[in-house]
């Protein structure tokens, strides 16, 4: 699971050093604005598919367990972790779409990759002599990911020709 990064680094480039030359702040904010609002959309769908995925446990043999050793909801602190940051400036000029660890507690920030892969492996109620693995969705970022990625290209590309059509 890699970060989303919608770039056309040569277009934003030449387009940052006209907008300095023509001193557009007015035109850089509505590009920056505009980027966002085209990656806006996939950070909301990455949110929801988090929040709904499904998570299978195994049967239960023997005795029934018993609370959870933790009271905050995977699902959910995952999902609001997920953030977009927008340049428009420098070699990473574009549309980043990513989970930000330091929104983690720290025993789940490897947690949004390892559900990525399908399985999650962990110990039984806190019990590291009995562990158990449950299974997720598979590939549920990057699937959200290519499903969102050409409607994103294609209004990124829009946005850069506005710009451009109105510095000429």
């Amino acid at each position: 699971m890699r970060d989303v990064r919608i770039l056309s680094t040569g277009s934003l480039l030449e387009l940052q050093r006209r907008l300095r030359a023509a001193g557009g702040e007015n035109i850089r904010a509505s590009m920056q604005r505009r980027i966002r609002r085209a990656a806006e959309p996939l950070r909301d769908d990455l949110q929801s598919t988090m929040r709904g995925l499904d998570i299978a446990a195994p049967p239960r043999r023997g005795r029934p367990g018993g609370p959870s050793p933790t009271t905050r909801p995977l699902r959910a602190t995952i999902a609001e972790s997920i953030r977009i940051s927008v340049r428009t400036t420098g070699g990473g000029a574009g549309a980043t779409v990513w989970v930000d660890k330091s929104r983690l507690p720290p025993d789940l920030k490897k947690m949004p990759e390892t559900i990525n892969t399908g399985r999650i492996r962990h110990p039984v109620y806190g019990n590291r002599r009995r562990w158990v693995q449950q299974n997720a969705t598979p590939l549920w970022w990057d699937n959200t990911v290519r499903r969102h990625t050409p409607r994103i290209e294609r209004e990124v590309g829009r946005v850069l020709d506005d710009v451009r059509r109105r510095l000429t």
